[in-house]
Formats: C-alpha cells, sequence, structure tokens
C-alpha cells in the first residue's frame, strides 16, 4: 500500500536525521575517540499489521554516553541517571582497562608531585578511573538531542504522509 511506503519514507528520514545529529554530537563534543559508537549508531524500520515500528541500536556504553552514570559517593554529575557506579551489575576492573587504553591513545600522563617524574600509563589510568567511578559520568545527551528535536516534527510530518498515501490509494480503488 501506499500508505505504508510513505510512512516508511517518513519514518526513514526521522531515523537519518537522528543519526546524523547524534554522529554530529559525538565529534563535536570530543566523544569520538575510537569511532566505534560513531559507527555502530544504526536503525531499522519493520511494517507490522499495526503500522511500523522503528528500532535504534548503537554500542552498549553508547547509553552511558548518553544518559550519563551517578558517581558511587557523588551524584552531582548525573542526579537524574538511572545508572550508578557500584551497583554490583558492571565488570570488575572494566573501567580500569578501559582507561588505560584510552590514556595511551591520548598519551595522557600525570606528573607525581615529589619527584616530578611522569607517572606510568597505568597509574594515570587509575587515577581517572577512581575519579570517574567516584564522580560519574556527566550526561551528554548526544542522542536524546536529536531524537527529541525531530519527534517534535514527526507527527505533522507523519499526518501529512499518512493523507497523501491514503489520498493516492482512494483514487487508486476509486478508478477500478
Amino acid at each position: 500500500m501506499l500508505a505504508d511506503k510513505a510512512l516508511k519514507e517518513e519514518l526513514n528520514k526521522f531515523a537519518k536525521y537522528v543519526i546524523q545529529q547524534s554522529r554530529s554530537n559525538l565529534s563535536k563534543s570530543d566523544k569520538n575517540d575510537t569511532k566505534a559508537l560513531y559507527n555502530s549508531l544504526g536503525y531499522d524500520i519493520e511494517l507490522t499489521t499495526k503500522g511500523a515500528e522503528l528500532g535504534f541500536s548503537m554500542e552498549q556504553y553508547g547509553e552511558f554516553q548518553d544518559k550519563g552514570v551517578r558517581g558511587k559517593s557523588s551524584s552531582s554529575k548525573a542526579p537524574n541517571s538511572p545508572f550508578r557506579f557500584g551497583s554490583g551489575t558492571g565488570r570488575k576492573g572494566g573501567l580500569t582497562e578501559a582507561m588505560q587504553s584510552y590514556v595511551k591513545r591520548r598519551r595522557i600522563q600525570f606528573k607525581d608531585r615529589k619527584t616530578g617524574r611522569f607517572l606510568s600509563y597505568k597509574s594515570t589510568a587509575f587515577l581517572i578511573a577512581r575519579s570517574i567511578y567516584q564522580k560519574g559520568i556527566k550526561p551528554s545527551l548526544f542522542f536524546t538531542k536529536p531524537f527529541v528535536a525531530a519527534f517534535k516534527r514527526l507527527p505533522d510530518d507523519l499526518i501529512e504522509a499518512y493523507s497523501i498515501g491514503l489520498e493516492k490509494d482512494l483514487i487508486k480503488l476509486t478508478k477500478r
């Protein structure tokens, strides 16, 4: 049916806009270090008997970047986040491992206050990971903002697409 085609077309425009803006937000906010999250952003549209279903996909940690994570001792960075460090659901040592690869890629090394020597990447990664674990991760809303903005525009476009598709279907049926 043409109405289904118009619906799918509108949802496709909606999803492409959300993905494009989300990728742009990742790049602008310097959260596009390995491009893993950037490249994992995708969507799937499935037409059903009741209408259509639109699903977005991304790397698992993308949700943490978007919504933020409350810290173990302080939730001031992400007070409304559904996620929290120290809840026992994450893998032990996962944050430290991720920080080790991050500080090596970015070549970040802290200095020892007493001796003035550079700390190892492992020590630097541990200090950063401990700080993140205690204080949390601030929400970037890289996905939420474009989704909400596009969703506000969606109903008018969707109604228009449905009415055009319905009109064409009615014209076809009346010609028969």
